[in-house]
């Protein structure tokens, strides 16, 4: 006979908070908001991606991932 200890054992949990939900979704935008600047600074003045520790080749790399990839 099912009890009330087994029913709540087999409830899916729920793998995030809405709070952790929120910082994904921030964490995406700072990245997505990251890399259309990189790519701005790359047409406009691409002596400064030197400035910045990064080769021409890098930023391409880093401007074509998704936002959702580090």
């Amino acid at each position: 006979m099912n009890d009330i200890r087994s029913v709540l054992t087999e409830m899916p949990r729920r793998p995030y908070h809405l709070a952790t939900l929120r910082n994904i979704i921030a964490t995406w935008e700072e990245r997505k908001r990251f890399r259309c600047e990189l790519e701005q600074r790359l047409k406009d003045d691409p002596h400064l991606i030197c400035d910045i520790g990064l080769t021409r080749l890098e930023a391409e790399a880093e401007i074509a991932k998704p936002f959702w990839q580090v």
